[in-house]
């Protein structure tokens, strides 16, 4: 009988367990912790540059991590933006294509199917209304919060989410790496926070958004949709302070909680073995424009907080064009794991790891049959197919959209350029909606008495209870 040959078996063994993708032993691979936040706009954490916001938690993350400064929403078919967000992201493809269904299908691919694929045990908490049902049914483990409202009310944000994972993390993932997708459902309105929350600002120190204004200068097509019902016209100094105030405290009130989870990984030793991604559903103009909702395609309504940390990803950032959607395939290639054929998202690992600079040129953005917009690396154009309204902003010199250049002879050149972008991009997702109508509709927006006001707040109060 042949000796066994310990030298070649022992170099294959190592192979195996330094190989990626499917051959790495599921011992040797990262947990991934996906914080995923709900109306949180990108210039809401202090260490990407906003110092009147208290995010301790969130700047450590993001100040070992890799940020992405220009990621977005695609947008939405519907009012509720974070419902085809949400199946956009764990899909990795457009809204579009699932087109007539209010659902993306939890059929594979989709991202936990994908990562229990590579060897991860699965694990969402979130919010339970306005989500992507069918895809969240394919985790290993699936929660929901016991009572979204009460939860938003509880002056304590993001706190039973927190304690149930902190569990998990202490035991429940049985020696496995684990995949957890923390979907919570702050700082969504109504923004409570405890008074030890609100107690750390100032309220009449808070800074106006610099793109602030007390009425949206015209009708984008949904000017008293649910959330722009907050607040009455026009949005007073003090109004938008007031809700500034709610929404700087509720998450500031969330990042202490997050800060509890990131103490039970650092006290179990998984801290220096996990990748954290941060992220939001989309943004939200509270007071930028004229308008309060995410019901638009500006900066503030579809950009979002967008950061990588953890094992194996280096500290930096990068303006490269992304989307929520290229969460899914950047993780699989981060930890190893295969990224399936015929998604919409793109893995951003090489932008991460210093070998690309941007993986698309250009990025499309659209809501419901009412707004489009298309931006480059400088340019941003909006366009209103309803009203056939257009703007122009060169994000480059204005980054708040402050300057509409649309109505500037010199600039139709770049107006054209960009509108032939568009109509390709809706070609690639198969978005009918035509950019200009025969019959446009008034561009005039008059703000609703204090009467009518409160008779549109009464549906929209009736439908809140029924969810």
């Amino acid at each position: 009988m042949k000796p066994p040959r310990w030298p070649a078996l022992a170099g294959f063994l190592c192979l195996l367990l330094l190989s990626p993708g499917i051959f790495a032993a599921p011992a040797g691979k990262p947990n991934v912790l996906f914080l995923f936040t709900d109306d949180q706009r990108a210039d809401t954490i202090a260490a990407l540059g906003n110092p009147h916001i208290r995010t301790p938690n969130l700047d450590t993350i993001a100040r070992r991590g890799f940020v992405f400064r220009n990621a977005y929403c695609l947008g939405a078919d519907i009012g509720a933006v974070c419902t085809p967000s949400r199946n956009m992201l764990l899909s990795g493809r457009a809204y579009f294509r699932w087109a007539g269904e209010r659902l993306a299908s939890g059929n594979p691919p989709n991202f936990p199917l994908s990562m229990k694929d590579a060897g991860y045990i699965t694990y969402h908490h979130g919010k339970k209304g306005n989500t992507a049902l069918n895809i969240q049914a394919k985790f290993d483990i699936n929660k929901y919060t016991q009572n979204d409202q009460a939860e938003r009310q509880s002056g304590e944000p993001g706190r039973e989410i927190a304690d149930q994972a902190i569990e998990f993390v202490k035991g429940g993932h049985e020696g496995k790496p684990f995949f957890m997708y923390l979907a919570f459902g702050n700082p969504h309105d109504p923004r409570v926070a405890a008074k030890k929350y609100l107690d750390m600002y100032q309220r009449d120190q808070i800074p106006l958004p610099k793109n602030y204004r007390p009425v949206h200068p015209f009708d984008n097509g949904e000017m008293t949709v649910r959330d722009e019902l907050l607040a009455p016209w026009p949005r007073t100094e003090e109004v938008v302070r007031q809700h500034l105030h709610e929404y700087y405290a509720t998450i500031t009130a969330l990042d202490g909680h997050i800060g509890r989870l990131l103490d039970a990984l650092k006290a179990t030793g998984e801290f220096d073995n996990t990748i954290i991604v941060v992220s939001s559903d989309h943004g939200l103009a509270i007071g930028s424009q004229g308008l309060f909702g995410k019901q638009n395609l500006y900066e503030d309504g579809m950009k979002v907080p967008f950061i990588f940390a953890g094992p194996g990803i280096p500290k930096g950032e990068s303006p490269a064009l992304a989307y929520l959607m290229d969460i899914y395939p950047t993780t699989c290639q981060l930890v190893g794991a295969p990224v399936p054929g015929g998604l919409d998202g793109k893995s951003l690992a090489p932008i991460i790891h210093g070998q690309s600079s941007k993986v698309r040129d250009t990025l499309f953005l659209s809501y419901r049959h009412v707004q489009r917009a298309i931006r480059d690396d400088r340019w941003k154009l909006i366009r209103y197919p309803q009203i056939n309204r257009t703007q122009l902003f060169d994000l480059q010199s204005d980054p708040h959209e402050i300057r509409d250049l649309a109505g500037n002879q010199a600039y139709a050149g770049q107006i054209s350029k960009l509108l032939a972008v568009m109509e390709e991009w809706q070609q690639e997702f198969g978005d009918l909606q035509p950019l200009t109508a025969d019959q446009p509709q008034p561009w005039e927006f008059y703000p609703p008495t204090a009467a009518e006001l409160e008779a549109m707040k009464k549906p929209a109060r009736k439908a809140k209870a029924s969810k």
